[in-house]
């Protein structure tokens, strides 16, 4: 008695096949003694309730095969008998292509493929589609615990089936999977931070008894083995998924919804706030771009450049400050499966409704909003080039994921090699009613808009976003009154307006700190103001409103309307 699985798919030609590339005699052996290959045992049945997916074929009346994907929660193909499995067929595919041809045709293949361990079932049968009035069959075949609608329920009788080879089979894990490998590590990882916290807590006492109260403060502030799971207060409950090292310098962080939804959709240019928590226990927010392919819900992605060595060059600050910040604080504590209640994203850098031409311009850590508008370009099919400036390619985030997305739009230039970007020469060669968007150090940005202003170029076409607003060395202090809160304080040379403010207790709304939002726009009740901000117009200015966080008074003293 031979194979039903070599009667149904080794025809004359397959053997023939066979012959002429010297595998027939490996098949030989199925052409004869007992068959079984048409009933299932223990081993398929197990087999099958742990798949989630598999692939459909089926015939139509033109004689070609159609391959569909099915799925469905763990175990939704079930095992009725030796002989009978069925499944329901969930609502969402609209095209009814397999489900049509069955009804002319009632052959089908399934291919069940387990990837992480290399295994693979070919079966073949005949189906039928469940009466609508066969409750209890329909009933069989439903989960209880999957929440998509059922259209119709299948019946497949088995004719054959054959185990596969597990050869150009890659590895692949689902979301449990992984959470099954990673459990053990996370838990371990558990285990030593609560045993450095139980060290740091015994250092703290000791230290406590040698050094008195003076060090206390010092230690409270440095001590963050027991950083708070959950945190923020926003309407918008983000986990964290994934973490990726993509420079020494630079981390990307993948958020997901914690309750598994989607997440609301964002344009190209936007950011989120994100909760820290400081040393020091003080709640505050940091804001990063989105650069994740705004046409996914799934997920956000941020990346994060720890900025504490330029913080130490640039501002000469000491240990404690260079503690404050919050880079710092997201790439020591934040780690997978960390809860961040943020806001819902906000975007005062967005790209223009129209069709002319963009030129897009990053430095370094600045290709976090440039990197979604490319996407977001692509996938218009806008003619646009990405320049890309960066101290070395090793420090350059997303510098190779780009190259293959974006091909010969994307010009890279690393200073370590002799390539630095002529920003003049590409305002003056850049096509005609070009709009430019640039995000990247100050130094760059002002350039940049120097040299536009001298080639008459419009403000309209310019748009940018600065990482924060470095205060003019030449800045002088001055007193701030309070016109309704009855204050009066001095705002240092180093200081801006808002954080004074905040610091007397007055809760007054903020978002950017760059100047670029007007969600710290005052009224000025007396004073005149010098406008560092970017988003005020001159009528706004002329009414006298200022922008909190970048402006500064142009005397000893202003009042504002607070």
């Amino acid at each position: 008695m031979a194979h039903k699985y070599a009667q149904l798919a080794f025809t004359e030609t397959v053997r023939a096949m066979q012959q002429e590339q010297n595998s027939r005699a490996g098949y030989a052996s199925m052409d004869q003694g007992e068959d079984y290959n048409f009933l299932l045992s223990a081993v398929e049945a197990e087999f099958i309730a742990q798949r989630d997916s598999l692939y459909m074929a089926s015939v139509s009346e033109t004689d070609w095969p159609y391959v569909q994907h099915r799925g469905g929660p763990k175990g939704f193909l079930k095992v009725l008998d030796a002989s009978t499995i069925g499944f329901a067929d969930y609502k969402g595919n609209r095209q009814y292509v397999s489900a049509g041809n069955f009804r002319n045709n009632d052959r089908v293949a399934l291919i069940f493929v387990d990837y992480p361990n290399k295994r693979r079932l070919k079966l073949m049968g005949r189906i039928s589609q469940v009466a609508e009035d066969d409750w209890q069959t329909l009933a069989s075949l439903e989960d209880d615990d999957y929440r998509a609608k059922v259209e119709r329920g299948f019946i497949i009788k088995v004719e054959a089936f054959d185990w596969n080879c597990p050869q150009h089979i890659t590895p692949r894990y689902s979301e449990s999977e992984i959470e099954s490998f990673i459990t053990p590590l996370t838990n371990e990882l558990s285990e030593l931070k609560a045993r450095l916290k139980q060290q740091l807590k015994t250092q703290q006492s000791a230290s406590l008894t040698n050094e008195g109260l003076a060090q206390n403060s010092s230690i409270a502030k440095t001590s963050l083995a027991d950083y708070p799971q959950n945190s923020g207060e926003g309407e918008l409950p983000l986990v964290i998924s994934g973490i990726r090292q993509l420079t020494p310098r630079i981390r990307a962080i993948e958020l997901r919804h914690a309750k598994g939804q989607a997440l609301p959709a964002f344009e190209a240019g936007a950011h989120l706030a994100i909760p820290v928590i400081l040393s020091d226990g003080k709640l505050t927010h940091r804001h990063y771009s989105l650069c994740s392919n705004p046409n996914r819900t799934d997920c956000y992605e941020i990346a994060v450049l720890n900025d504490h060595n330029d913080l130490k060059i640039a501002n000469e600050l000491d240990k404690s400050d260079i503690e404050e910040s919050g880079s710092s604080t997201i790439h020591q504590h934040f780690t997978l499966g960390l809860q961040l209640n943020c806001a819902q994203p906000k975007n005062y850098f967005p790209l223009e409704q129209s069709t002319d031409p963009v030129v897009l311009i990053a430095g370094g850590i600045g290709i976090t909003p440039i990197k979604a508008m490319a996407l977001t370009l692509t996938s218009l099919q806008r003619d646009f080039s990405l320049h890309y400036c960066g101290r070395s390619l090793d420090e350059m985030a997303f510098s190779d994921r780009l190259v293959r997305q974006l091909g010969d739009k994307l010009h890279l230039y690393v200073s370590d090699e002799g390539n630095k970007l002529k920003i003049e020469k590409l305002l003056v060669s850049a096509p005609i009613k070009a709009h430019f968007y640039f995000c990247g150090p100050q130094k760059m940005i002002d350039q940049l808009l120097k040299l536009a202003q001298q080639h008459g170029i419009e403000s309209c076409r310019l748009h940018f976003e600065r990482f924060e607003h470095k205060i003019d060395a030449s800045a002088k202090s001055f007193t701030v009154k309070l016109k309704r809160s009855a204050k009066q304080f001095r705002v240092s040379a180093q200081e801006s307006i808002l954080d004074a403010v905040l610091a007397q207790g007055i809760d007054v709304p903020f978002s950017c700190k760059t100047g670029e939002c007007k969600t710290c726009v005052v009224p000025v009740a007396k004073g005149n103001v010098i406008h560092n901000d970017e988003c005020l117009t001159n009528t706004e200015k002329a009414n006298k409103l200022m922008c909190l966080c970048v402006s500064r008074a142009a005397q000893d003293t202003l009042e504002l309307d607070l």
